[in-house]
């Protein structure tokens, strides 16, 4: 398995966010977090990046225990975290932005010219400062993910607060990554997209995994769906 959470518990400050998660990622899969807002989806991500210390339980990636290691350490391994806001450099240029992310990564079928074919509105601009629309600049962030040539990409909310039709592009981005077979965890708030994305999911409620399955067997499941999932 690639990823690996064993009964995980963390906190924000004395309030307990993630109680006994455990779940596996295995390669190529694309496995999606489900839940309301609140739930504890985006603090898993942040867990595995060692953005939010785990007190107990353990996180393995490749059979290693990685709990706790800081997040260079994480990237170094081949672990890339795209955050819900993005976090680009807009005074660097575009192609300035994927070069550093490069430079901090490893080697491989990602470079920054096969961005620049898959991502066109990103080659128009790669000399220009990347102060962006939102939906440019989520696709930088995926971008900025890919050229280090990760062993999985934890994606937080990529069409968080995107129109419609911009929100199906990003979305059309991740169906064509997930397609070449990159390994993806992730979270999205529109519970029909991100089954339509992955292979499996896990839906969360106040930090705790309530459901597991193929994305089939959630949406099969009409119980969890309304209990956890309808708004």
């Amino acid at each position: 398995m690639l990823l690996e959470l064993e009964a995980v518990n963390a906190f924000y400050d004395k309030s307990h966010v993630l109680q006994d998660v455990s779940l596996e990622v295995g390669q190529g899969e694309v496995v999606a977090l489900l839940g309301r807002n609140g739930s504890g989806r985006s603090t898993t991500l942040k867990a595995v990046m060692g953005l939010v210390a785990v007190r107990s339980g353990c996180i393995r990636f490749r059979d290693k225990d990685i709990t706790g290691r800081p997040p260079f350490g994480l990237a170094q391994l081949g672990i890339a975290f795209v955050p819900e806001d993005r976090r680009i450099f807009p005074n660097l240029t575009v192609g300035e932005n994927l070069r550093l992310a490069a430079l901090r990564g490893r080697k491989g079928a990602w470079t920054e010219q096969r961005v620049y074919e898959t991502f066109n509105v990103l080659g128009e601009r790669r000399d220009k400062p990347a102060k962006l629309s939102g939906g440019e600049q989520q696709m930088l962030a995926i971008a900025r993910a890919l050229v280090a040539n990760p062993e999985i990409i934890l994606l937080d909310e990529p069409m968080e607060g995107l129109a419609p039709l911009v929100a199906r592009s990003v979305e059309d981005v991740v169906r064509d990554i997930r397609k070449e077979g990159n390994t993806i965890l992730l979270v999205e708030q529109n519970a029909e997209v991100a089954m339509s994305l992955s292979d499996r999911g896990y839906i969360l409620s106040n930090g705790r995994v309530m459901a597991a399955g193929t994305s089939a067997e959630l949406r099969a499941d009409a119980e969890a769906m309304q209990r956890y999932l309808a708004v």
